[in-house]
Order: C-alpha cells, then structure tokens, then sequence
C-alpha cells in the first residue's frame, strides 16, 4: 500500500470516528447530560491514526493531574482515550479549524503564554478545572520534543496547581513510542499539516506505550519548580530502565 493511500484510508477512518461518536455527543449535550463521548473519540482517533496503545501501570481516575512527556498529537488522542483527561493548551489552538471545537468538547483549558496580563486569570480558570473532577493533563516541557531526550520542564506551567485548590495526586506519565520515537516527534520547524501527513502516511502502526507512574502529593514539596523537577525525574527514571531493559534484550 502507497503512503498516499495509506494516508487517506486513515483520515477516512478519522472521518467516520468523528461522525459515530459526534452525534450521541450532541444529544447529550442537547439533553443535558454528561457525555462520555469525547474520551471514547480520542480514543478511537488514536487507533484510526495508526497507533496501537498498551498500558503499563495504574491510571489515577480522579483527584488527579497528570503530568507527560510530549512528542506529538497523537499523545493527546492516547492520553485522553485513556484517562479522560482534559488537557491545557496554549489558545492558538482555539482557532483551529474543527480541532479547537473538538478541544473545547473535551473542556481544554486554553492559556495564552506569551501574554503575561492575563496570567491570574488563567491561573483562576485552571484552578476552577482543578477544583471539579476531571483529570487535567500538563506537558510541561511546552512544546513537542524530538524523541532523543526529555527537555526541561517549565515550572511556570504549573502556576495553578501550588497550592492545590483540593486534595488532588500528581501522576508522571512517560509517553514511550520505542524505537520509532524521532520518526513520529513533531519537530518545531514542521507545519502542523505536513506532520500529520507524515504521520498518517507512515507505514505499518505506531506502537505507543503510557507508562503511569506513582503518584505523589504535591503539598509534600515547597513549590512548583520542585513539583516539577520530581515529575521529570521520575519520568527519567523510567526512560533510563526501559533504555537499560531494551539494552539487555
């Protein structure tokens, strides 16, 4: 099967995700209720893309902000398919074509960076997500890595969480793709739509493995750096034994 091929028979499939699980979506939504459909959609969007997700340890499902390394889209449709998480994102996002109405479906919560004005009142707004109970979902190295290392954490990300608003877990996550990590990263310089050509196109599927780690309590340590700095260790931690474990084979 040709890349192009191969590419439009998963946007097919991405196409056909979104209109099954589109229309219960808005039905709950037009009755009022509580729809389960957004996480049940990236879910399926991950498999229709190509990649096949495996999890090794125990996802939190509630009181809980999940904190994960960070290659590309894909990792938001796996994570959210997993945990139901809602994730932050920077508002660029919300302008998107389709896909900042869908992240709005799944309550992303929309920071805007690089405007330091309006920085209390997303601090405000991510404290109000917190205070609910759907997981929240960070990466914290604020962009999408390039598969060889884990780039530092920013601990500004982290603004709304010290201290927590209530009694709530930080949950590290390493998003392990293996071998074909630099293959599917999204590099800085690559426009979104030709990574995602890319990525759709590629031949064969995408194994993808969600490492959820132990827990910890954030009120355990004095402030958000250190919140951060515990998380991508651990997350390190994981990488360097899965490297050694690999390694032996």
């Amino acid at each position: 099967m040709g890349a192009r091929l191969r590419r439009t028979r998963r946007v097919a499939s991405l196409a056909i995700v979104l209109l099954l699980c589109l229309v219960p979506h808005l039905i709950c939504k037009l009755l009022r209720l509580h729809s389960p459909w957004p996480p049940r959609f990236l879910g399926l969007a991950a498999r229709a893309a190509g990649a096949r997700v495996t999890i090794e340890g125990t996802p939190l499902r509630h009181d809980v902000f999940f904190i994960a390394n960070h290659l590309s889209w894909i990792d938001i449709l796996a994570l959210g398919g997993a945990t139901g998480a809602a994730f932050i994102s920077h508002d660029g996002v919300a302008g998107w074509p389709l896909v900042g109405w869908l992240a709005r479906q799944n309550n992303t919560i929309f920071v805007a960076r690089a405007n330091r004005r309006e920085v209390a009142a997303q601090v405000e707004t991510l404290r109000r997500a917190l205070a609910g109970h759907q997981p929240v979902a960070l990466f914290p190295e604020g962009t999408t890595g390039a598969g060889t290392a884990l780039l530092p954490f920013k601990p500004a990300l982290l603004a709304g969480l010290m201290p927590p608003p209530r009694d709530l877990d930080i949950q590290p996550v390493w998003i392990d793709y293996g071998a074909g990590a630099t293959e599917i990263a999204w590099h800085s310089d690559e426009p979104a739509g030709a990574n995602a050509a890319r990525v759709l196109a590629r031949k064969g599927v995408i194994p993808l493995t969600l490492h959820f780690l132990d827990p910890f309590d954030p009120e355990a340590f004095e402030d958000r750096k250190s919140v951060s700095e515990e998380a991508r260790r651990r997350i390190m931690e994981r990488q360097a034994a899965s490297a050694t474990a690999r390694g032996s084979v």
